[in-house]
């Protein structure tokens, strides 16, 4: 039996609808049933007056928003940042936005030459391996300056119970206790969905389809969150172990935290093959490379 509750330990619990976007003067995309809106794909492949560089973001992280906020504010780069939709209420990135896949490395390439893209940087989650695999063939294809922005995985410190493994598949087969935190997103839970015997505290941005446990509780909540709020989940819940994808970054490294403290081992899934694409870890050294890229001289981040 499912429930489904919305944790009080994040900083921006929702279960919001995805809004309708703007796209400057464009008028807005239609929304589908449910809300969701996807682009139009209609972008100004002119240049405005002043603008000399024009740069997609592959987003839908917290350094692709750093990002975007650092060279929007520069009136020499129109920025777009595209999401995959896969959230009904993402946190918007400074610039313009597009929702929805392209299509393909074929089809992305083909909007790279369409809109005059200059360059692309892939700042999406560790774990979108096929959005960055399609971002390196199509930049290739379209002969544009491509990097890949990538936070540091997490590291176990003294006191940590990490078993890691390769692959979801492996984390629901090596499971060492019976009340699990699962952390790993809701495309994750068909990995899970045959566990009859476990119970699974599932944390999700939006809430799960099926296949998924037929024992799991449901908290909807989006990072960071705190130390305290985790401890207090994981012993409300009698968790005996917590499993996470090696995300890295500061907004949910609390769970690990928690668990060290809790003794709690963690199932940790090792992160897909690095792109064979020049990367970086921080969103000021984006913009570096894209400063040394375009030749463009670009006012250094401020704190």
């Amino acid at each position: 039996m499912t429930s489904w509750v919305s944790s009080p330990n994040s900083a921006t619990d929702t279960t919001a609808k995805l809004g309708v976007a703007t796209f400057h003067s464009l008028p807005a995309p239609p929304a589908e049933p449910g809300g969701r809106v996807q682009s139009t794909g209609q972008f100004f492949s002119t240049y405005h007056a002043g603008v000399t560089l024009r740069v997609l973001i592959l987003g839908g992280t917290g350094e692709a928003r750093q990002l975007a906020a650092r060279l929007a504010a520069d009136q020499r780069l129109d920025v777009i940042s595209s999401l995959a939709g896969r959230v009904a209420d993402p946190a918007r990135p400074a610039g313009r936005i597009r929702i929805g896949g392209f299509g393909g490395p074929a089809g992305l390439a083909a909007w790279l030459a369409d809109e005059r893209i200059g360059a692309v940087i892939d700042a999406t989650h560790p774990f979108a391996a096929g959005i960055t695999a399609s971002a390196v063939t199509a930049a290739g294809q379209a002969g544009l300056p491509m990097l890949v922005l990538c936070r540091p995985g997490w590291q176990a410190g003294p006191g940590d119970d990490w078993r890691r493994v390769p692959s979801m598949a492996a984390a629901a087969a090596a499971l060492p206790g019976d009340r699990v935190f699962l952390t790993t997103g809701r495309d994750s839970l068909a990995a899970f969905a045959a566990d009859e015997r476990r119970w699974f505290l599932v944390r999700s941005v939006d809430a799960p389809s099926p296949p998924v446990p037929p024992r799991m509780l449901v908290v909807l909540g989006r990072g960071p969150f705190s130390e305290e709020g985790e401890l207090a989940l994981m012993r409300t819940h009698a968790i005996d172990v917590l499993v996470s994808r090696d995300s890295g970054g500061p907004q949910t490294a609390a769970k690990l935290t928690a668990a060290r403290r809790l003794g709690i081992p963690v199932v940790m899934v090792d992160r897909p093959p690095a792109a064979t694409a020049p990367t970086v870890t921080t969103a000021e050294a984006a913009a570096e490379w894209l400063a040394q890229a375009s030749g463009l001289s670009l006012p250094e981040m401020t704190p």
